[in-house]
């Protein structure tokens, strides 16, 4: 039931937090940050003070996070599927092997036809 709960506050979350970043500003994206001539806008220099879309972007990814780690941590108590719900079929046992063909005994002659090759015997290439 919880999963259900918290999986629409996840797909809101990442639809705001998609919306937020996209909103912001960039910090120094121009083509001259690309070859040292950011000025202030350098990666360790001075940073303004956070604003509102800073913050909601902060907010809105510990959200994201949480609901996140909450939806696999739920979802590993869930069933995964429909199929897992039925009854698997039983396997039948293999089948044992048929007995060996009998010998034949002195003053009979053998069967006509090909003869099967015994299991310890490997089988000529021409069938024989």
């Amino acid at each position: 039931m919880w999963f259900y709960v918290v999986l629409p506050i996840h797909v809101l979350a990442s639809i705001f937090l998609i919306f937020v970043v996209l909103l912001q500003s960039g910090k120094g994206g121009d083509i001259a940050a690309a070859f040292g001539g950011g000025g202030s806008q350098s990666a360790f220099g001075p940073r303004a003070s956070g604003n509102v879309l800073t913050k909601a972007t902060a907010i809105a990814a510990a959200l994201f996070m949480l609901t996140s780690l909450l939806l696999v941590i739920l979802s590993s108590h869930r069933q995964s599927s429909v199929l897992d719900a039925l009854e698997q079929p039983q396997v039948p046992q293999a089948a044992e092997p048929a007995p060996a063909a009998p010998e034949t005994a002195p003053g009979q002659s053998a069967p006509e036809g090909p003869q099967p090759a015994a299991p310890d015997e490997p089988v000529a290439p021409g069938g024989e």
